[in-house]
């Protein structure tokens, strides 16, 4: 029987039937994805815009800013993707959206509408023919310019076979319905199915599903909770999936009541006080620490709460939507590497020589940073660099490289006190060993020891820091690994690619397995999702926190309204477009977002077995931009 998990296991099906008719592909990450996105859109960033006409107005939503707008660019394509939309129909479907609003647009002056919209966006409901018009052009441009970009990215993927879950997906569904035979034999291989988790399925995987198993989606069960239906990245389609079901079973009765106390602290810090409280008296009480939760709606900046569990003794590690290349500890390991890979790359080397493993004053830093006390000798360079450059070919005796040039060479030594140049030197002496090490021994092998010589423990030996750093280099190297596994990479690429994944929006997946027993868990809701323990808490249960606020994109899109740009441009007087604030009128976008996320929350209260604290902080609102999840509960 052929059992597959909706987010990640579908996926993963559909790229073994890829690669089993084609050689050569590789499955890429969203993080990866979105460089693959840039490179599409390199065209639109060089302002080289053939083939729109001389018509055409720069003037849209979002395009003053190129950055954010590629990034909403990706996030839209990512979901016109779950929908299974090509480029061709998300044309026509914005073209023709466009058509029907603005050649019969409805009544701005309705009172429902004006109600519904904030008195401070009701100037964009005041609009003249012309005005319609004008907007009208622009997002027919909006348009033109996403459907030239997606039509990059899909023949991008095409051609390079690089690819994400989703686009293996869309591809091997083109394929089984290009080639029956290919179709019987999958079917034939496989007549019994189980999909896990099918309230997470995309409408482009139960069209994958369909065209193995056939319409009526034969020999498939379906296994999942429409309450569970939370992802804030996937565009699930749980009621399609469980449509699609000829017969159903469901469970009424709920098998566990977990006891529900509630705590509002005055501050953050009186909140994490009673978390730890709470948290130490499980463990007191016998409970395994892996057997307790913290969830949070988004982990994404817990790190108060994981640092008051970690100075209270208590081994705790995030897991969700958190971005693994902003936090600190890995930072300062991925510095070491870069010294590795290039000296001259001067934030890296000054946070590694300004950081506790080698400990440098200011002081020391700036006279590093000087020219040498012998102007002369910076005149004439060696014939023959030393061997430490080697892998290094930007050596110069520039300026702006003169931090490198110092602490390679040593021309500022003199002017360092006794104990910043016994660290220096140190270093110096450690990176040349680790060159070595470069050219002779594995990937894994030359970063386990560049982090042995050159990382400082986080705390002292066995403390509930130093095993949370340990286990934090260990999902670090799991990652980078990867990534050079799947990227054919170098030690320069895959440093990039941890780079642009610590500037990007992306996070790495929400459901990891890779936490080890004897730490408390910190996880979002999502990475909780199929999860139980004995005791949770559900921290930070306030508006802004959780739930998330609302916070529409640049620019939206319905299939039927076509595209819906938020942000009014050129000559408008207002700072919204009026089919933006009819749409969430008509749509109530923002009601259905807070019912997600309290489905969210009732689904984290889910979670516990025997107990659950919901806490917060500060003075509770009156729940009229969000709601108060909390004082709900009273």
């Amino acid at each position: 029987m052929l059992e597959l998990e909706a987010e990640r296991g579908v996926d993963a099906f559909a790229f073994s039937l890829l690669t089993s008719q084609r050689a050569g592909l590789r499955l890429l990450d969203d993080a990866h994805a979105e460089m693959l996105f840039e490179r599409a859109c390199s065209p639109l960033l060089a302002l080289e815009w053939l083939g729109f006409g001389d018509e055409f107005d720069f003037e849209v939503a979002g395009l003053r800013m190129p950055g954010r707008f590629i990034a909403a660019a990706f996030r839209l394509i990512r979901r016109l993707r779950d929908a299974a939309v090509t480029p061709a129909e998300f044309l026509s479907d914005a073209l023709r959206g466009a058509t029907e609003f603005y050649a019969k647009p409805p009544n701005f002056a309705d009172p429902a509408l004006l109600v519904a919209t904030k008195s401070q966006y009701h100037d964009s409901l005041d609009v003249t023919t012309d005005e319609l018009l004008r907007q009208r052009r622009l997002e027919i441009d909006l348009a033109k310019i996403l459907h030239k970009l997606f039509e990059a990215y899909v023949s991008l993927v095409e051609t390079s076979g690089m690819m994400t879950g989703r686009d293996a997906v869309i591809a091997a569904t083109q394929m089984l319905g290009e080639r029956a035979q290919a179709a019987a034999e999958v079917r034939e291989a496989h007549r019994v199915a189980l999909v896990d988790e099918a309230q997470d399925l995309t409408r482009a995987q139960l069209a994958f599903l369909t065209a193995v198993f056939g319409e009526q989606l034969c020999g498939v069960t379906l296994c999942g909770d429409p309450a569970s239906a939370i992802s804030t990245v996937r565009m699930a389609a749980p009621e399609a999936a469980f449509a699609r079901a000829t017969e159903r079973i469901e469970l009424l009765h709920r098998r566990r009541s977990a006891r529900v106390e509630i705590e509002r602290g005055s501050t953050v810090r009186d909140e994490c006080a009673t978390i730890v409280a709470a948290v130490r008296a499980w463990i007191d009480r016998g409970v395994a620490p892996h057997a307790i939760a913290v969830l949070f709606r988004s982990v994404e900046a817990v790190e108060r709460y994981e640092n008051a569990l970690l100075d209270a003794g208590i081994p705790a590690l995030v897991t969700g939507d958190v971005n693994l290349f902003r936090d600190r500890r890995v930072l300062n390991a991925l510095a070491l590497l870069w010294n590795v890979h290039d000296p001259f790359r001067h934030d890296w080397l000054l946070r590694t020589l300004g950081g506790p493993a080698f400990g440098l004053s200011d002081a020391s830093l700036a006279a590093l940073c000087a020219e040498p006390a012998d102007p002369q000798r910076a005149l004439f360079p060696f014939e023959e660099e030393p061997p430490s450059t080697a892998p290094t070919p930007r050596w110069s005796s520039k300026r702006d490289l003169r931090l490198g040039y110092n602490v390679l060479y040593g021309e500022c030594d003199d002017a360092l006190p006794a104990e910043a140049l016994r660290r220096v030197r140190r270093f110096r002496a450690l990176r040349l060993e680790w060159l070595e090490a470069l050219a002779t021994q594995s990937f894994e092998a030359l970063v386990r020891r560049v982090w042995r010589d050159g990382l400082a423990r986080d705390g002292e030996a066995g403390s509930a820091r130093a095993q949370a750093q340990q286990a934090m280099l260990r999902r670090l190297l799991q990652r980078l690994a990867g990534a050079r596994e799947s990227q054919r990479a170098s030690l320069g690429d895959v440093l990039e690619y941890a780079e642009r994944c610590a500037a990007g929006e992306i996070a790495p997946a929400a459901r990891t397995d890779d936490q080890p027993e004897g730490f408390v868990r910190i996880r979002s809701v999502e990475a909780a999702l199929g999860r139980e323990y004995s005791c949770v808490v559900v921290a930070d249960v306030r508006p802004g926190a959780f739930p998330l606020w609302y916070a529409a994109d640049a620019f939206l899109f319905s299939r039927q309204l076509g595209m819906i740009p938020k942000d009014n441009v050129g000559d408008a007087h207002a700072s919204r477009t009026a089919k933006f604030s009819y749409y969430m009128f008509r749509m109530k976008a923002a009601q259905q977002y807070y019912e997600r996320e309290r489905r969210a929350f009732r689904y984290a209260l889910s979670r516990a077995k025997q107990h659950v604290l919901v806490t917060a902080s500060g003075t509770p609102t009156r729940g009229i931009s969000a709601p108060e999840f909390l004082e709900e509960l009273r």
